[in-house]
């Protein structure tokens, strides 16, 4: 088993995913992992990244698939017990103009950004060693969001003592309200997007909190982070931010030094701590 710490990135082929790896490659002490869902795009980039001089690892990762994320986990706990830094990337948002059914939408974004996210951390997250970071990147559509939802569901959100489960059920709730055309009559925002980062970002200061009442003498920092409106196949040319500058927030969290005793369980952006 090696002692080398390890990092790992979901959904980093590509866009930010890619640029975190970049970064790591040339700060981070250990190996570092890309993972996509397709091995020969994974591959591909991994080379890309030799082009450059640096050296990254490439492990297939699907998180809209259980049995892909046991085997990286089964990956991670035989060859370094345990992992070091998680980057929480791997995301999906359909276009602006896409015609797709606001139910179908609702149903497929919540599927990889809420559900998938989470079930990356229920395996990922026990395996995670002292001093570990986790950063959960999430999307200030999450704050615009929120102010989108009625009263009842904010004050929901904004708990501090909301369980998991009871964010599991709102964001079933979300997705069932929109196959009956009832999620704004319900009091959700017509955004299916923002939404999934709510979960998102309020999942993350959910397992903050676990960590505080389970691992408190671990030092583990966790938060959730927004990029930044970035220039990638997601947001498009007119995006304000290069890959390389929306990967700042998410990597300055994932490098936090081991005596630092926050930021934990923040949203943030531009490095900075922002109110839920």
């Amino acid at each position: 088993m090696s002692n080398v710490p390890v990092a790992v990135v979901t959904g980093s082929n590509k866009g930010i995913g890619f640029a975190i790896v970049r970064a790591l490659c040339k700060q981070f002490p250990g190996d570092v992992y890309l993972t996509a869902r397709d091995p020969s795009r994974g591959q591909d980039a991994v080379a890309k990244l030799q082009a450059e001089g640096l050296h990254a690892f490439f492990h297939q990762l699907d998180i809209d698939d259980l049995q892909s994320i046991r085997a990286l986990r089964d990956f991670l706990k035989e060859k370094y017990g345990g992992l070091n830094v998680l980057v929480n990337n791997a995301g999906i948002a359909f276009k602006v103009h896409d015609t797709t059914p606001f139910a179908v939408q609702a149903e497929v974004t919540l599927k990889t950004n809420f559900f998938g996210t989470r079930n990356v951390c229920t395996e990922l997250l026990p395996l995670v060693k002292p001093y570990g970071r986790v950063v959960n990147v999430s999307s200030m559509v999450s704050s615009s969001a929120l102010g989108g939802c009625s009263q009842e569901l904010q004050q929901k959100f904004c708990s501090d003592t909301i369980t998991e489960d009871e964010l599991v059920e709102l964001m079933t709730k979300f997705v069932e309200d929109t196959k009956k055309s009832m999620h704004e009559k319900e009091g959700w925002p017509n955004t299916a997007y923002g939404v999934s980062k709510i979960g998102v970002t309020v999942l993350s200061r959910i397992q903050a909190r676990m960590l505080n009442e389970t691992r408190k003498g671990d030092h583990i920092l966790l938060n959730a982070c927004c990029p930044g409106w970035v220039r990638t196949d997601m947001a498009g040319p007119k995006a304000t931010k290069s890959p390389d500058e929306g990967a700042e927030t998410p990597v300055y969290l994932a490098l936090l030094p081991s005596d630092a005793d926050g930021p934990h369980g923040q949203f943030l952006s531009n490095k900075t701590v922002r109110t839920w």
